[in-house]
């Protein structure tokens, strides 16, 4: 059990007001494919521009002796100062971290600095380039935020940014209140109650059958004094009746707003009687 809670601590940012932040880490597997694909890409525009290197030197009168240097000096520029200049450019994103939704960030959440970045991939040439990133997944497996080597040192993490979209859910008057509905008058509801409403819909479904059945009988008596009539009905049922009700109402008060405002357009926009347009 204190391991578990330890994990959860770590995955928590928390922010000056007090309030925690849950940070999804990117997993192992997703950040094994992210680095698959930017090493891909830079072994191959390492290994182009070692090509030119190597065919420009001759012609540039370079001696042979240097070539082994000029590709020593390719190799760190496309394995080490590409990646570290990719990383600042895009605040902690690559090809790779752009396909799969993740991004490195500081360990409080922060864009990371170029110091970072190269602190990250010259590590990266070591644990990833040469051992195939074996290594980089072995110190993973041990960390709460499946951190590498790099990472340690550099005091960062991969940070998965995307979340499944929720589509609202809208409902209609329920079946057993549409015939009270057509004549039903429901007032205005005060702004903290309607948010109480809203948010005891949205929730309904994680209390225990006592806790809701409560929670709606509370909100159904301050909801009763400004419906008439009140139906007799279940709480929970004239509650989403009376918010779709109000939901309905708003809607067509501020088309028929939209429409006014419509027809005063021209007229609010003309030019006062005689007055030159010198636009």
């Amino acid at each position: 059990m204190a391991g578990a809670s330890d994990v959860d601590v770590e995955r928590e940012l928390l922010t000056g007001e007090a309030v925690a932040l849950q940070l999804r880490p990117t997993s192992i597997a997703l950040r094994a494919t992210g680095a698959a694909i930017d090493y891909l890409l830079y072994t191959a525009v390492t290994g182009t521009l070692l090509w030119l290197m190597l065919n420009a030197a001759p012609a540039l009168g370079v001696p042979e002796n240097l070539f082994t240097a000029i590709a020593i000096a390719t190799a760190i520029v496309g394995l080490v100062v590409l990646p570290a200049v990719v990383e600042t450019a895009t605040q902690g994103k690559s090809l790779g971290r752009w396909a799969l939704g993740d991004r490195i960030v500081r360990d409080d959440g922060g864009a990371i600095s170029f110091r970072h970045a190269f602190i990250r991939s010259f590590v990266g040439l070591f644990e990833l380039v040469i051992t195939l990133g074996g290594a980089a997944v072995l110190i993973a497996m041990v960390n709460a935020r499946a951190k590498r080597l790099g990472d340690l040192l550099a005091g960062t993490y991969s940070q998965y940014e995307r979340v499944a979209r929720i589509e609202p859910r809208t409902y209609g008057v329920p079946v057993e209140l549409a015939d009270w509905a057509t004549t039903a008058d429901v007032a205005r509801l005060p702004d903290s109650l309607s948010r109480r409403i809203a948010q005891f819909l949205g929730q309904a479904g994680g209390h225990t059958p006592a806790t809701r059945q409560r929670l709606a009988d509370a909100l159904a008596r301050d909801v009763a004094v400004h419906v008439s009539p009140v139906p007799d009905a279940d709480p929970e049922l004239f509650l989403a009746a009376v918010s779709v009700l109000r939901r309905e109402r708003e809607a067509t008060a501020l088309e028929l707003e939209r429409a006014r405002l419509e027809q005063l357009a021209p007229t609010l926009a003309a030019l006062p009687h005689g007055f030159p347009d010198r636009g």
